[in-house]
């Protein structure tokens, strides 16, 4: 490990976070690279960071403290070393493992490498994790704000974001295009047409049941009641399809003793109202329209209720499923509607990328946007926790941008390193602060009654609600 990056001297009076057998081992005064960001991340960053620290001085009387190391990524590394991202920053990130950055600015005509992007790759952060939660108060534009809880768990490597695509006109996309025409949608009413790019989406066994591991492990290690798999399977069979498939087989085969699916609750259920109620009469409750199927989906039907009822009918039955983790699926679309009409239903969300993307995003608005939504990518022993919004550099410097996503996302690192006194300490004196209406501009222009107050006096507020 270096004793510098970037010129920058690593603090003498911390230790690395060192990760072994799926396990994080943390010291009291653990080494935790930080990017303030650009624009208005500086503001925002110098007062989430004097959060983090009052909240573990108060939790812990002293005997704990991280010892904060700046890196440099963006327009500050760019003066400093003509460099937007130097790899001493990603070096950096990869030997204390656990980190935290501000928004970043993608300057105008490109080259700069994305830090998500190279991070994601390098440490391979596989879960982008995005929790998305209502404080009471918080301007909304839904009635039923209150209800939003969900955490989303979004595929981070695959789908869009493995970036395989081919412009219209170029070689590649000619190359492509023929392959695919005379080989594999050949004597089909299927072709591409030679006026377009083509991008492909990749969605592995591996990388799904991973993600949807990770997701189950979640709802389980935070008492969370529905876990739901999220895609586009009605459409895109062998891509988004396959995700639901070997979502679905993780949960049975590794979490069997916690969890029950969708489909055997309803079978499960159907017992415990009535014993002795036929596979057959339970098969048409599990698929209503089976009578106009053919008499081999029937049979399929009543196959799956037979093999439900024999593999945990002992063990699942007789309302004890009821205490278990739900398992089910939605097609992406109604996902949409659903978290609108009716979040109370769900829990965590397991996504392919691009619809995690959407939902996030959509999810954030409901609650107040993002503003104070906060965000984490992590992957086997690595972590980068983030802010979800930009930059704001009409804003910056002038005290005046909320500084929930980062504050909140800092709650989240401390989680994962088992500072878990301090994370609740900073969620519930943000919540406190919020009810008490003394809130940045973005709140308090639809928040009655409210007092609106600048990035730092929000963030002392927070320390005095501690």
């Amino acid at each position: 490990m270096q004793t510098s990056y970037n010129g920058i001297e690593v603090p003498v009076d911390g230790k690395a976070i060192t990760y072994t057998n799926g396990a994080y081992s943390v010291p009291d005064n653990p080494i935790v690279p930080f990017i303030e960001g650009d624009g208005a991340g500086r503001d925002i960053w110098k007062n989430a960071r004097k959060v983090l620290d009052a909240a573990v001085e108060k939790s812990y009387g002293g005997t704990k403290k991280v010892a904060w190391y700046e890196i440099l990524a963006g327009e500050k590394a760019y003066g400093l070393t003509q460099n937007w991202l130097p790899d001493d920053t990603v070096q950096a990130c990869i030997d204390f493992r656990v980190s935290i950055k501000g928004p970043l600015t993608t300057p105008i005509g490109g080259g700069i490498r994305s830090l998500n992007v190279t991070l994601r790759q390098t440490m391979d952060l596989y879960q982008c994790i995005r929790p998305v939660k209502h404080y009471p108060g918080v301007p909304s534009p839904v009635i039923n704000a209150d209800d939003v809880d969900v955490v989303i768990f979004r595929e981070n490597t695959e789908d869009i974001y493995a970036g395989i695509e081919f412009k219209a006109g170029s070689p590649e996309e000619a190359k492509l295009r023929e392959f695919v025409n005379t080989q594999l949608l050949a004597n089909t009413k299927k072709q591409l047409r030679s006026d377009g790019g083509i991008g492909i989406k990749p969605i592995t066994e591996m990388a799904s049941k991973r993600l949807v591991r990770a997701a189950i492990q979640y709802a389980v290690d935070h008492g969370r009641k529905v876990m739901s798999i999220v895609h586009k399977g009605n459409i895109q069979k062998f891509t988004e399809g396959a995700f639901r498939e070997w979502g679905y087989e993780v949960a049975v085969t590794e979490f069997r003793d916690k969890i029950v699916t969708e489909r055997e609750s309803w079978i499960l259920g159907a017992l415990d109202k009535d014993p002795n109620t036929p596979p057959e009469a339970i098969a048409k409750l599990v698929e209503p329209g089976l009578k106009f199927a053919p008499p081999s989906f029937e049979q399929k039907i009543i196959a799956e209720v037979k093999d439900v009822i024999a593999a945990i009918g002992a063990t699942h039955g007789n309302g004890a499923w009821k205490k278990l983790i739900l398992v089910n699926d939605r097609i992406c679309d109604a996902m949409f509607q659903d978290l609108l009409l009716k979040p109370q239903e769900y829990d965590v969300l397991a996504t392919t990328n691009l619809n995690g993307d959407y939902l996030s995003d959509a999810a954030a608005a409901q609650v107040g946007g993002l503003g104070i939504a906060p965000g984490s990518n992590i992957g086997d022993g690595y972590a980068v926790f983030e802010a979800t919004h930009g930059t704001a550099p009409r804003l910056a410097d002038q005290d005046v941008v909320n500084p929930g996503s980062v504050i909140l996302s800092g709650a989240m690192l401390l989680q994962l390193i088992g500072w878990k006194e301090a994370a609740d300490l900073v969620e519930k004196a943000m919540e406190k602060t919020i009810s008490q209406k003394y809130v940045t501009v973005d709140f308090a222009k639809s928040m009655q009654g409210a007092t609106q107050v600048g990035t730092t006096a929000f963030s002392d507020r927070v320390i005095e609600n501690m």
